[in-house]
């Protein structure tokens, strides 16, 4: 656990804008969970969650783009799924994925920097509730906290984001450059957090 104390710790230092981009590539990463569930449910637009991302990662270097925060926020807001209207366990890394856009736009419009890192628990939970709904073992609480922290989706998850700060952190600049091909290497992985990947089109 002090791993994930001193993981924290370091998020927290990172300046806003590096906290920015570090919660949009987070963002960006849930988006396919998004697409899939839309395409298969015939709910919504993901157009507007990749909009209002492509948005984002252009707002850390062109610093002339203007975010109309309030439209997106209601944008997606309609475009966000009531669980209790679906009954497939999809609808849940969908909301969480335009929730997460949401929670971050709200967080820069309010400039409550605590609520940009919280978007790293957001994608952590995503992938605890996803291992939480595949597997079929019988432990006690501690003993399935333990299965669901020791997973391999949600080794690779903690990893992608030890990585994804590392990066940022030896980054501070945060070019154009940088942020081009961190965007373009997330979105051409095409895996999200939960493993979900989408066919070429």
């Amino acid at each position: 656990m002090t791993n994930k104390l001193g993981f924290f710790k370091r998020v927290k230092a990172l300046d806003l804008q590096q906290k920015k981009v570090f919660a949009i590539a987070l963002c960006q990463r849930m988006l396919p969970n998004y697409q899939l569930f839309s395409e298969v449910c015939e709910f919504g637009d993901p157009q507007v969650l990749d909009t209002a991302l492509s948005l984002l990662w252009q707002s850390i270097y062109d610093k002339k783009l203007k975010l109309n925060i309030d439209i997106y926020l209601e944008r997606l807001e309609l475009n966000t799924p009531e669980p209790a209207d679906f009954d497939v366990y999809g609808v849940y890394p969908a909301m969480d994925a335009s929730t997460a856009i949401i929670a971050l736009l709200s967080a820069i419009q309010s400039k409550v920097e605590e609520d940009i890192v919280n978007i790293s628990k957001l994608s952590s939970s995503t992938v605890a509730n996803y291992i939480e709904a595949i597997s079929d073992v019988e432990l006690d609480e501690d003993a399935f906290d333990d299965y669901i922290f020791n997973h391999e989706v949600m080794v690779e998850e903690k990893e992608l984001q030890s990585t994804l700060l590392q990066l940022i952190e030896d980054n501070p600049k945060l070019n154009a450059d940088f942020v081009k091909s961190l965007r373009k290497e997330i979105i051409q992985s095409g895996v999200s957090n939960i493993g979900i990947g989408l066919p070429e089109s």
